[in-house]
């Protein structure tokens, strides 16, 4: 009997713990309709700024933007610091998404000290900060207030003091770990170099468009920068964002499906026992009365 009640308590539990796993998965995929819609709505201002950027640059032009030349190695005589910018979310229940990414952060960090580097760590969001600093990492600044709707102000905020730090020559290189939103099951970690920018690629062919420019490319170039750091940056929080309720949406999906195998197979446990239990009772009530009657 008390092994009834237990399987009987154990099976109240994992229903319950279903119904939360179940609402977190609904929570979750409210939220990735909305995450998916910025992610959407951000990719045309990237390409056409990208696009700009392609039909602006020349070689001329290029050694005359510092975020747009490429600075000599620490072993060269060139900048010492670099900062990684590491995205992750403040909850968890979201499968591997934080441990992918800070395996891609430490990669990252590796890679830059192994070229000579001091690397300087920037943490947006609980889960990464805990990790680094549980092992004796130190950040030069901390943001868990982003959230779940990262704004342009946002990313400004992450990246201005960076750009200037860039132009100062004392930064070498500024890379931002983020989740590439591909699809729903598909969001993997990826290191995207912030600065120096490299020019996005432009028509195969060689052909460039032939436009009558105002004001001159120059000018163009030195509003365009700053913005086009920005937006990889605000890009980067918008779809870490999107693989973050992605993840946790498949995460509890399959905690809501196993929770349910659990529970059947308690089910069955539990029916066994008790038509054991019941045959038994009723042996011993046959083997009573026949004891009566002889």
């Amino acid at each position: 009997m008390s092994k009834s009640r237990a399987l009987k308590g154990r099976i109240r539990s994992v229903t319950n713990t279903r119904k939360i796993t179940r609402t977190m998965e609904l929570v979750a995929t409210s939220k990735l309709k909305r995450a998916q819609d910025r992610v959407v709505a951000a990719r045309p201002y990237a390409e056409a700024l990208a696009e700009v950027i392609a039909d602006l640059v020349t070689p001329d032009l290029a050694d005359r933007f510092p975020l747009l030349r490429q600075p000599l190695k620490p072993a060269e005589g060139g900048p010492s610091h670099a900062v990684v910018i590491l995205i992750t979310s403040n909850r968890g229940l979201a499968g591997g998404f934080n441990a992918n990414l800070i395996k891609e952060a430490r990669r990252r960090i590796e890679a830059l000290e192994a070229e000579g580097y001091t690397v300087e760590l920037v943490g947006v969001g609980r889960k990464g900060i805990g990790f680094f600093k549980y092992i004796g990492r130190t950040f030069r600044s901390e943001r868990i207030d982003i959230a779940d709707r990262p704004t342009a102000e946002h990313a400004a905020s992450l990246v201005e003091s960076l750009m200037a730090e860039y132009i100062s020559g004392r930064l070498g290189a500024v890379v931002l770990v983020q989740s590439t939103f591909l699809s729903v099951l598909n969001t993997p970690p990826q290191a995207v170099t912030v600065l120096p920018i490299t020019p996005p690629e432009g028509d195969a062919g060689g052909h460039r468009p032939d436009y009558i420019l105002s004001p001159d490319p120059a000018t163009l170039l030195e509003d365009v920068l700053p913005r086009y750091v920005r937006n990889v940056v605000f890009r980067g929080l918008v779809e870490t964002v999107a693989a973050e309720q992605a993840s946790r949406r498949t995460a509890m999906k399959n905690a809501t499906d196993n929770a349910g195998d659990i529970i059947e197979a308690l089910k069955r446990t539990y029916n066994r026992q008790r038509q054991a239990q019941i045959t038994q009772e009723i042996a011993e009530l046959v083997g009573g009365a026949a004891a009566l009657q002889g």
